[in-house]
């Protein structure tokens, strides 16, 4: 399927923000973030107050795709996990459908084998959220909509 805007439905927007904050008490992270791979922010929870959550995205979304350029010149068709170690902080990313990533941010009170343990649990119901969602939104597409008959020569009468 090609990389396009996708429709999020409040239905399954609560269904990911379920999961990701189960994902945030279980693995003991500070903040986790849901973006798509066009670095807009789909969900967040935990402690994301001080953090620029729409740079976050953005940032995420060119590490992931220069990650890939990387990738490419060696041969793999993508790293699906990175991980980068701070001073003070960790960031876990984690491609999820080859559509979304899954940014954890923890700390020394959690530990990458943990994260990782409970994001491989998590990374499924939301591969399943979204596999779910594209099923729907190619439905949709087959029911006609009520503008699918209304033409620009429609349009521009109503305002003549």
């Amino acid at each position: 399927m090609p990389e396009s805007q996708m429709i999020m439905y409040e239905e399954e927007y609560q269904e990911l923000s379920v999961i990701i904050q189960k994902l945030l008490k279980e693995s003991n992270s500070n903040s986790i973030f849901l973006v798509d791979k066009n670095g807009q922010l789909i969900a967040s929870c935990g402690d994301t107050e001080n953090l620029d959550s729409t740079s976050l995205a953005s940032l995420t979304a060119g590490n992931i795709a220069a990650t890939g350029g990387l990738a490419k010149l060696i041969g793999e068709k993508e790293f699906s996990i990175l991980f980068h170690e701070g001073e003070k902080d960790n960031i876990h990313l984690s491609i999820i459908a080859q559509r979304v990533i899954l940014v954890v941010i923890f700390d020394q009170r959690s530990s990458l084998g943990l994260v990782r343990l409970r994001v491989k649990k998590a990374s499924e119901e939301i591969k399943g959220i979204f596999n779910n969602l594209i099923k729907r939104i190619e439905e949709s597409k087959d029911d006609e909509t009520p503008f699918a008959e209304i033409t620009d020569d429609d349009i521009d009468s109503l305002f003549k």
